[in-house]
């Protein structure tokens, strides 16, 4: 073996380098009152690096056709990197209350990223389930961070049975392609399946199998039962953390594998993934209108967002494949921006996360309701926020294959941005205009808070904007 090509997998090397640095230093400031301080300037500092480094990294390959790091996965890693970096800087507060668990939340985040970059570079079914695993392991560890709560406890129980009950279904399903076309590696498979021209049982068995899999990991309906207790009990950074960066890498990666593994098999999963997506949307939106917990109402919007990513992938193209990028890059800036303020106003609000806390809330802290509105603004689709045009890229690459059917679905996807519009002005409402005898008292917001605010709101305002950001996504292909 030539260990020489280890250097093509820059990426993941780096972080298990950056891995090892907050190992060493969370043992060197055992005794530190300023640990959990000093880890997250460290992790931080790391995950700017690893973010900058990535707009460095080339298309790589290694151990032949395992590991295959495309131009579209190095943009979608830089944007997850960036995306953790949001979540580090939010959560310092946090973590400061917790500081002899400090290291293990820090090595838990990397770890999680690791598995992510892993699972988006596979060129092989077993790679990308190992890497599917790294990443889901530690995130199920940090969904239990809170293991004294019961909410938290009861989150993560359901977590890894799902967790483990759709690795099963999918490796049931990797078992039937393998058993289909004698192998494992993408390109093979795409190969073997275009050799047979019509699609065997076998193959549309582990097709449906393996969609479902990866379904559970988006929290697309009907796989979704576990997401709202999941995001409710898990600590606010975490659940912002799984919300979007989670749900981001698990996306492009099923968006590349139907592309080039199954293509020839297009017919089967493209109509399938009309009645997910529009299951989704419309599920998510009519639950998302019944929910008075703030976190579980993030959680079936979180769902309804999922079905507009995989829009994308309708379309079957390149400018697809840039809609779903340049979509989840802008709903990491939206969505962190309201987990953000929900973490700080549960900082100082005893624990609660209900709707009624933010009740007259813009008279006590009209800046962090303002930051609010734009943020929901933005996942609701409202000129001129990047929201919108992160939606309009995506309705433009749903019916790029002129499908009558892609119009019913794009259709039924901007009605249901109406409905979205509307439980989302239900928080601006709360803040806005609900009139209360005590509403939460003035507050201090701290410096990651702040910082995390600032950067998810020019994220907001100039993302839909500036067309350099779009055209260095687009430039980038399968």
């Amino acid at each position: 073996m030539n260990y020489g090509q280890f250097l093509n997998m820059m990426p993941e090397a780096s972080l298990v380098l950056f891995l090892l640095v907050v190992f060493i230093a969370d043992f060197c400031l055992l005794k530190d009152e300023q640990k959990a301080r000093k880890l997250g300037l460290i992790t931080t500092g790391l995950l700017v690096c690893q973010t900058c480094l990535m707009f460095g990294v080339q298309p790589a390959e290694a151990f032949g056709g395992l590991y295959v790091s495309s131009a579209a996965v190095n943009v979608m890693k830089t944007i997850l990197a960036f995306g953790t970096l949001i979540v580090v800087i939010m959560a310092q507060s946090w973590v400061e209350t917790r500081q002899r668990l400090a290291g293990e939340f820090y090595m838990l985040v990397i770890s999680t990223l690791l598995g992510m970059y892993v699972m988006m570079s596979s060129g092989n079914f077993l790679l990308f389930f190992l890497g599917l695993e790294m990443a889901s392991v530690p995130m199920a560890c940090m969904v239990a961070f809170d293991k004294d709560r019961k909410n938290s406890a009861e989150g993560a129980a359901k977590y890894i049975l799902v967790a483990t009950f759709s690795s099963g279904v999918m490796l049931f399903g990797i078992s039937f392609i393998y058993a289909a076309t004698g192998t494992l590696y993408f390109d093979d498979v795409a190969t073997a399946l275009n050799k047979n021209y019509l699609a065997t049982p076998l193959s549309i068995m582990g097709l449906v199998f393996f969609f479902s899999g990866l379904g559970f990991k988006i929290s697309l309906v009907p796989f979704h039962f576990w997401t709202a207790d999941t995001y409710q009990g898990a600590p606010t950074p975490v659940t912002g953390y799984l919300s979007v960066i989670s749900k981001g890498a698990a996306a492009i990666t099923l968006c590349i594998i139907l592309m080039k593994v199954f293509a020839p098999m297009l017919n089967y999963w493209e109509y399938m993934l009309y009645i997910v997506i529009v299951l989704s949307i419309t599920v998510a939106n009519l639950f998302a209108i019944r929910q008075s917990e703030l976190k579980r109402f993030m959680a079936f919007s979180s769902i309804s967002q999922a079905g507009y990513i995989m829009l994308a992938v309708v379309g079957y193209s390149q400018l697809g494949v840039a809609a779903l990028t340049y979509y989840v890059l802008v709903y990491i800036v939206a969505n962190m921006a309201v987990f953000t303020v929900i973490n700080v106003v549960e900082r100082n609000n005893g624990g609660r996360t209900d709707m009624a806390a933010y009740n007259g809330f813009y008279q006590t802290n009209p800046k962090l309701s303002f930051l609010m509105t734009l943020a929901l603004f933005s996942l609701a689709g409202i000129p001129p926020f990047a929201g919108m045009f992160s939606k309009f890229f995506v309705f433009m690459a749903g019916v790029q294959n002129g499908d009558p059917m892609a119009y019913f679905v794009v259709f039924i996807a901007l009605v249901n941005t109406v409905v979205s519009l509307y439980y989302y002005l239900l928080i601006v409402k709360a803040m806005y205009i609900t009139k209360t005898d005590s509403p939460l008292p003035t507050f201090k917001s701290d410096e990651g808070t702040k910082i995390a605010l600032a950067i998810c709101t020019v994220g907001i305002a100039l993302f839909g904007v500036c067309s350099c950001i779009y055209e260095w996504i687009a430039a980038a292909g399968i």
